[in-house]
């Protein structure tokens, strides 16, 4: 095999693999819809990008081309229908890191929400506290300014994404479970299917599983060593002592676990949410038997993941932050941790509501999430892979939020309506394209701070 295209290249998993086959002297090019940043910097890394559905820019030679596509691409696209009528091997994505991580020590974290960071956060740890690992992350890591890293040490940390089951296709020796959530029900159909999932994916880890405390699943599903973590419940194996926020809002506590304690953990990034996220990532160096008090620096130099509670500006007179959360249990998090980071202060959200069916499945979800904020900017719906849905439109979570201010508009009103908006913390919520007004708002508020 000499080449690998990817259908869909454009995407945070999919890139992630493309750099590593590019890495490994491959020639790697691929389709995806439209130019990011992220295609940009695949681009400049060497690697091939168009942006039409054109079955000329496919390697030509069959026998040495493997084609990656991700399931967000539609089973009608012509290069998928081309590659699959002439005998290309085809996989998907989730097929590709399970090839990728078989024969390397897997450390795999799912769940609904949390992943990216914990398992970014994994990665960094491994990296700076151990002998470095390889991993593939679900977004951009701020210390590395990557989705990918590559090391010779056999230890890969991949994030275990739900998403069409993909998860099932890795089979970890150390894994996490960070929350199991009604979620993709578009995929799934119902709760009962999303859990059934999830305790299939536990039934594959061999070694260790690090449960958040509470879930619903045990050693009746797994034949892994179960151990359990909590930022709140003190009967879990890991967790915090004397928790408490500093002056900029990153937290610090003592980690307690079961061959120890850590004291003084201050996470590199703020919210509580995050330092729940450090005690998982935290639980998976120290059961793979790394130093704990390098597994404490670690913590503390981490600078997070693009999109996730990232602070663009953070002052006592103006804050912006903006993270990708999509979900209802992801924004009620979020909004928990900055209402902790803020206290007093008005809190603004502009929140872009990703795929129809979502919307149409936790309408009710949403609208009590977004109450927790001052005010809601409420954006239309960015569809993804789908089609309209007749009747659902941000309409049906607007009419139902009872936060003090709130105002519906379209993407093309957002820009001319802060120009016009008094700010004090904003945040901007969403997976869609609405990280596309990250460098505007930015670039807004600080001419605001002279």
């Amino acid at each position: 095999m000499k080449n690998v295209y990817f259908i869909g290249i454009g995407g945070i998993g999919m890139s992630a693999i493309a750099r590593y086959y590019n890495g490994k002297g491959f020639w790697v090019s691929g389709y995806d819809r439209t130019p990011s940043e992220l295609t940009g910097q695949l681009e400049a890394e060497g690697i091939g990008v168009h942006y039409t559905d054109d079955i000329s820019f496919i390697p030509k030679d069959v026998a040495e081309t493997l084609v990656v596509y991700t399931p967000a691409v539609p089973a009608d696209m012509g290069e998928l229908v081309y590659v699959q009528k002439h005998g290309y091997r085809v996989i998907k994505r989730s097929r590709m890191l399970g090839e990728i991580s078989s024969g390397q020590a897997c450390m795999a974290v799912a769940g609904t929400h949390g992943k990216t960071t914990t398992s970014t956060l994994a990665a960094h740890i491994f990296t700076e506290a151990g002998p470095g690992c390889s991993a593939f992350l679900g977004g951009i890591s701020k210390n590395y300014g990557t989705n990918l890293l590559v090391s010779d040490n056999p230890v890969i940390v991949a994030e275990a994404d739900e998403f069409d089951r993909s998860f099932l296709q890795l089979f970890p020796e150390t894994a996490v479970i960070t929350a199991i959530d009604a979620d993709h029900l578009d995929i799934y159909g119902d709760y009962a299917h999303v859990l059934e999932a999830f305790r299939i994916f536990a039934s594959q880890v061999s070694g260790t599983l690090i449960l958040k405390k509470g879930l619903p699943v045990s050693g009746a599903d797994t034949k892994a060593r179960i151990l359990t973590y909590s930022y709140t419940d003190p009967g879990a194996d890991f967790h915090p002592e004397n928790a408490r926020p500093d002056a900029l809002g990153h937290y610090i506590f003592d980690l307690v676990w079961p061959k120890g304690r850590i004291d003084g953990i201050r996470v590199g990034v703020p919210g509580w949410v995050n330092a729940e996220n450090s005690i998982a990532a935290a639980a998976i160096a120290l059961t793979h038997g790394l130093d704990p008090e390098k597994v404490r620096s670690a913590i503390g130099s981490f600078q997070g993941v693009k999109r996730r509670l990232d602070a663009h500006i953070n002052t006592e007179k103006l804050s912006y932050i903006d993270d990708y959360a999509h979900h209802p249990k992801e924004l009620s998090s979020a909004l928990s941790s900055i209402r902790e980071m803020f206290p007093g202060r008005k809190v603004t959200a502009i929140f872009q509501p990703h795929l129809y069916t979502r919307t149409r499945d936790f309408a009710p979800e949403f609208a009590a999430a977004l109450s927790a904020a001052d005010k809601l900017i409420l954006l239309d719906i960015y569809p993804a892979r789908e089609e309209p849905i007749p009747g659902v439109t941000s309409e049906i979570i607007f009419k139902d939020v009872t936060a003090p201010e709130k105002v519906l508009l379209r993407k093309e009103e957002l820009m001319d309506y802060l120009e016009k908006e008094p700010v004090d913390v904003l945040v901007t919520f969403g997976a869609g394209n609405i990280d596309r007004f990250i460098e505007p708002i930015t670039a807004l508020l600080e001419k605001r701070l002279g």
